[in-house]
């Protein structure tokens, strides 16, 4: 009876500091009963021995490597990732285990934009400085900070998908004018948005803001290097919300140094957690934050219920609405509990 029984783990770093869920208890309600725990330990990647334990797993910021799952004990049905990113997951693997992925991309959309337009907004308005200057007493020099207006300003998107085009129509309040450069969307998507499909050359020479919002592929690794920080002008201002490695960061350290640019947002690292000792931590011209900017309870509710759902879904032998590998429904081992498309 208890084999037969489904075992549903969430990473422990979904918990608060006092144990409770951080998406809240509503989102549980998504699971429509089913049990589910925490995982009996803090690991930074999911091992052979909790696939081996549970049916399905909640997982955040943990790796799934392909030795997770090669195990002829492994027990995992589905991999619902807490997020639209899934460059922590060996895909190939998982697919190859016959184990359905899933993520979360209607409910990051809203949040993350909104994190790369406040971005935009703080760096427009020195934001940094200015706080700097109120804390020291120095507010006869505020003067000398003065912030820019972004009527007229150019703000270019890289990486028009869900989250970029959510960004686009977040920014047309502001009467900015709008570029996008993204190889896989059409031009008549982005004008949709208000914005100008352009080449990823042209967006960087004429954008007053580079807004990073793509994902991360072997395509886009050290997208942007000391070659595209070259190209952009140098009262210009870099915002990533994507991914890290999306960046050179020694690239964006010496461009920063040498006033190539005016200055970056940066939400996410190529090595997280940041070190303590990374440059751009003591930059006056730098906005940094723990790759956590959009996490309010209503994204993380959004996030959790949607990811959540899948697995209720997939362990009553529905199809998940988010599969990332949908080429593994067609796996010997998904169709002997996949009863409903």
């Amino acid at each position: 009876m208890v084999q037969n029984t489904p075992r549903i783990g969430i990473t422990r770093d979904l918990r608060t500091g006092s144990g409770a869920p951080a998406f809240g208890e509503a989102a549980l309600a998504s699971l429509g009963g089913l049990a589910w725990e925490w995982l009996a330990e803090d690991v930074t990647a999911i091992t052979p021995e909790i696939a081996a334990r549970y049916d399905a797993l909640c997982v955040n910021l943990p790796r799934v490597p392909a030795a997770s799952v090669v195990r002829p004990d492994c027990r995992l049905r589905i991999v619902a990732r807490h997020g639209v990113g899934y460059d922590s997951v060996d895909v190939a693997a998982l697919t190859r285990a016959g184990i359905v992925l899933t993520n979360t991309p209607t409910a990051v959309r809203r949040p993350v934009a909104t994190s790369a337009i406040t971005y935009v907004l703080a760096l427009a308005q020195k934001l940094r400085v200015k706080d700097a200057l109120t804390r020291r007493g120095r507010w006869n020099a505020r003067t000398d900070h003065m912030g820019q207006g972004l009527t007229g300003k150019v703000l270019g998107i890289v990486g028009a998908g869900s989250i970029g085009q959510e960004t686009l129509r977040l920014a047309r309040v502001f009467d900015l004018r709008l570029l996008a450069a993204d190889p896989y969307v059409d031009a008549a998507t982005v004008a949709a948005c208000g914005a100008e499909l352009v080449a990823f050359d042209t967006l960087l020479r004429r954008a007053d803001f580079v807004v990073v919002t793509c994902l991360l592929t072997e395509e886009t690794r050290h997208l942007i290097g000391a070659a595209e920080f070259a190209l952009m002008k140098p009262t210009a201002y870099l915002v990533n919300v994507a991914r890290g490695p999306i960046v050179d960061e020694a690239a964006l350290i010496a461009a920063l140094r040498a006033g190539a640019i005016a200055g970056a947002g940066l939400d996410v690292f190529e090595q997280e957690p940041v070190d303590p000792g990374n440059p751009l931590l003591a930059m006056d011209n730098t906005i940094v934050s723990p790759h956590a900017l959009c996490w309010t309870d209503e994204c993380f509710a959004a996030i959790a219920t949607s990811a959540l759902s899948g697995i209720a879904d997939a362990l009553a032998g529905r199809r998940p609405r988010f599969v990332v590998n949908p080429e593994v429904l067609a796996a010997p081992r998904v169709a002997a509990w996949l009863t409903e498309g």
